[in-house]
């Protein structure tokens, strides 16, 4: 622990650094800020933090800038409530009425919100289909020998896909199998349907070849690799930071953002454990040691859904960005309640 006059000027340092993105020095923090002491006691103060490690020196500049453990202090200790204005819940409240009318939409659009309001990196982790109950299956003619598949979850999820007809089937054939399947499914979690039910159906339909049709789309559905979706907002929001102005810089983040099952498994370690912030050299992932991670979970009904997240640089709004996924996350609960989730 430091004494509370370091505090103070620890503090000084990360916010003038996260509203100007240069070094900070002494001078300015006495110029700027009432600190109740001079200029040289300032540096001297900030030499010590340096040494204790909650300080940088970069280059040759003057100023320094918050190392990784001065970040995680501040956001532990030294930050300041910074609850949402009026006018930010109302750009929130008035995006989720027009642009959400569907369950599908929520999350895409939730993304697209948040690195919006932030002017960094979105990532929103869907909930897991198989939390989903089955809704219905329906087939569409397409043309003699082809129809549309569709299957359909209480959550909006859908899965469609061309099926062709086996011989000597019509599409009468399949509207039967979709009576079947709705009959024994409807209502049941995805989760738990298991052989046995699909038995059932097969029996009740007695037409292998139908069967084996149906079975393609529900395994689909059921595929553990899809139980999760990954949706991104603003990935060039980073090239407008000031850290990642060098292309080469933010290569290798965005190449990692590409990776849909890397940055999943990054939301899911943190699943469960409400608002986490990870900083700099934290992260376990060498592609973002130059950033920080803010992510929270949301539920419904005391169930857990996924997670919001927000990437960025070290330098980021951390009190305001955290304020903003408490929010967002009140609003996506009722969001989903309206769209009879």
């Amino acid at each position: 622990m430091i004494d509370e006059r370091k505090q103070h000027i620890l503090q000084a340092v990360i916010q003038d650094y996260i509203s100007s993105a240069e070094p900070v020095g002494s001078r300015t923090l006495a110029r700027k800020y009432d600190l109740g002491v001079s200029p040289a006691t300032i540096r001297n103060e900030m030499a010590d933090l340096e040494m204790l490690g909650y300080l940088e020196h970069i280059h040759t500049s003057s100023g320094r800038i918050p190392s990784s453990k001065g970040y995680r202090l501040y956001v532990d200790s030294l930050l300041p409530v910074k609850p949402m204005t009026d006018a930010e819940k109302a750009i929130i409240d008035k995006w989720y009425k027009t642009k959400v009318q569907r369950i599908d939409q929520v999350f895409q659009e939730t993304a697209k919100l948040i690195s919006k309001m932030t002017k960094n990196v979105s990532l929103v982790l869907a909930p897991q289909i198989s939390k989903a109950a089955f809704k219905c299956m329906q087939f569409l003619p397409l043309d003699d020998h082809r129809v549309i598949a569709v299957l359909m979850t209480d959550a909006g999820f859908v899965e469609n896909r061309i099926m062709e007809m086996p011989d000597g089937a019509s599409f009468e054939d399949f509207q039967r199998m979709a009576q079947v399947a709705n009959g024994h499914l409807s209502g049941h979690t995805l989760e738990t349907i298991h052989t046995k039910s699909l038995k059932q159906i097969e029996s009740a339909i007695g037409d292998k070849g139908l069967y084996d049709s149906a079975f393609d789309l529900i395994s689909k559905a059921l595929d553990s690799d899809r139980r999760e979706r990954l949706y991104l907002g603003g990935t060039t929001e980073l090239m407008t930071q000031p850290e990642f102005h060098n292309v080469d810089k933010v290569k290798e983040i965005l190449l990692m953002l590409e990776e849909d099952q890397l940055m999943k498994d990054i939301l899911r370690s943190h699943l469960g454990d409400g608002l986490t912030v990870s900083i700099g050299q934290e992260n376990e992932y060498s592609g973002i040691k130059d950033c920080s991670i803010i992510t929270a979970t949301y539920h419904l009904d005391g169930e857990l859904l996924g997670s919001l997240a927000v990437l960025g640089p070290t330098r980021m709004e951390y009190g305001r960005t955290m304020s903003l996924l408490n929010y967002m996350n009140q609003n996506l609960n009722e969001v989903v309640k309206r769209l009879n989730w």
